[in-house]
C-alpha cells in the first residue's frame, strides 16, 4: 500500500550500498552502515531548503508575537476572529505557518519506508525463504543478512515480538546478545534526540512563550529522548544507526543555519544604524535646519510681466524687477533712476509710469 514510499528509499538505499560496495565490498557491515547514512544525509539534504524556511518562518513569529498575543487576549471569547486575525497577521509579515512543520513531516515517511525495507530483509510475509526486497535481489538481501557488525546482525533487534517486528515467521522474544551494539547505539541516540532539541529551544523567544510551547518543548527535550532509549530496544540495529545519523545531521544543520541567520541579522542591524547615522549631520557640520524661534524665508511669487517686470504694489514706480541675478537687477534699477531724472529734467514734463499717484494729485492742486 506504501510501495510510493518504500520504492525510492529502497532505491537509494541501493544506490549507496553500491557505492561503497564497490570500496569495502558488497557482504561487509561498513558497506552497509554506511549506505544508511548516506541515505539519511540524500534525504536530510532534499530537505535543507524547506528546513532553512522553517527557520526564517519561526524567527518571524517569534519577532511579532506579542502581536499575536494580542489579537489572543482581544478575541479570547471569539475563536472565529481570532483565527482570522492571526492569520491576516501572519500573512502581512509574509508566514506560512505549515511551511515551520514541512520537515518534520516529511521526515515520518522516510522513517516509516526505511523502518520498512530494514525489516523485509529478514521477513518475507508470504512465507519460505527471502528471495528479493524491492530494488534488492537475491544477493543484496543475502549480503545483509550475512553482514555483521561486531558480530550483530543489522537487522536484529534486542526485542522481536511477534504482532510488531517478525509478522509471525521469526524467533521472538529477548535476544541479547544484540544488546552490546544496541544498547550504546540507543543511548547516543537519545543524548543527539535532547541535544537537538535543546539547541532548538534555546533559540525560542522568551516573549512568545506558552503554555503550550513550554509543553512541547518539555515533550521534545525530556519525552523524546526517553521514548528513543525505551523503544529503541525494538529498533533493529539498522535503524538505530538511522536515527543516530538523522539527529546528528540535525544538530549540525541547526548550528550552521542559526550562525548564518545571526550573521545576516547583524549585517542588517548594522546597515540600518549607518542609514540612520547617514542621515544626521556629520561631526563638526552645522545644521543647516533654521534655529529655534527663526521663522524660514519665503520668498513671494510674482507673476512676470513682459520685459523681466512684474507690478508690485507700493513700490514708487509701480513695477519690480525680477531678474534672476542680482547684476540684472541692479542695471534695472540704474536705468530706471536714470530716466526718471532726465524725465523731470525736460520741461517738468512727468514721465509715464514713473511718478507716483500722489505726485500728480499735488500737481493738480497747485494749477
Amino acid at each position: 500500500m506504501l510501495d510510493f514510499i518504500y520504492y525510492p528509499v529502497s532505491f537509494i538505499l541501493w544506490c549507496w550500498h553500491k557505492v561503497f560496495g564497490f570500496v569495502f565490498g558488497e557482504a561487509n557491515a561498513f558497506s552497509w552502515v554506511l549506505a544508511i547514512i548516506f541515505l539519511t544525509f540524500t534525504v536530510r539534504g532534499i530537505m535543507f531548503k524547506p528546513f532553512v524556511n522553517q527557520v526564517r518562518s519561526m524567527k518571524k513569529m517569534q519577532d511579532f508575537a506579542p502581536e499575536m498575543k494580542k489579537i489572543q487576549k482581544k478575541y479570547a471569547n471569539d475563536r472565529q476572529r481570532q483565527a482570522m486575525e492571526m492569520q491576516k497577521l501572519q500573512k502581512e509579515h509574509g508566514v506560512n505557518p505549515l511551511g515551520s512543520c514541512l520537515p518534520m513531516l516529511l521526515q515520518i515517511p522516510v522513517f516509516i519506508g526505511l523502518n520498512h525495507v530494514l525489516r523485509m530483509f529478514t521477513i518475507n510475509p508470504y512465507g519460505g525463504p527471502k528471495t528479493e526486497n524491492y530494488f534488492f535481489d537475491q544477493a543484496g538481501v543475502e549480503s545483509y543478512v550475512h553482514a555483521k557488525l561486531f558480530g550483530t546482525n543489522l537487522g536484529d533487534a534486542i526485542y522481536t515480538g511477534v504482532d510488531m517486528v517478525s509478522g509471525g515467521n521469526a524467533e521472538t522474544g529477548f535476544h541479547w546478545g544484540v544488546a552490546p551494539v544496541a544498547i550504546p547505539l540507543m543511548i547516543v541516540a537519545s543524548i543527539a534526540t535532547h541535544l537537538t532539541a535543546r539547541h532548538s529551544v534555546q533559540r525560542q523567544n522568551p516573549e512568545s512563550a506558552t503554555p503550550q510551547t513550554a509543553m512541547m518543548n518539555k515533550l521534545t527535550m525530556y519525552i523524546f529522548p526517553l521514548g528513543v532509549l525505551i523503544f529503541g530496544a525494538l529498533f533493529p540495529i539498522g535503524l538505530l544507526i538511522y536515527w543516530l545519523a538523522n539527529n546528528g545531521w540535525t544538530l549540525m544543520q541547526q548550528r550552521l543555519v542559526y550562525t548564518k541567520i545571526d550573521k545576516e541579522e547583524e549585517a542588517r542591524k548594522a546597515a540600518e544604524k549607518e542609514k540612520r547615522s547617514n542621515l544626521g549631520p556629520k561631526p563638526g557640520q552645522k545644521p543647516t535646519a533654521p534655529r529655534p524661534g527663526q521663522k524660514p524665508v519665503q520668498q513671494k511669487k510674482n507673476k512676470p510681466s513682459s520685459g523681466g517686470q512684474v507690478k508690485k504694489a507700493g513700490s514708487p514706480h509701480g513695477f519690480a524687477q525680477t531678474g534672476s541675478s542680482a547684476a540684472e537687477k541692479k542695471d534695472a534699477n540704474d536705468a530706471t533712476a536714470e530716466s526718471s531724472t532726465n524725465g523731470s529734467k525736460e520741461n517738468g514734463a512727468d514721465v509715464p509710469g514713473l511718478i507716483s499717484d500722489s505726485t500728480k494729485k499735488s500737481g493738480r492742486k497747485r494749477r
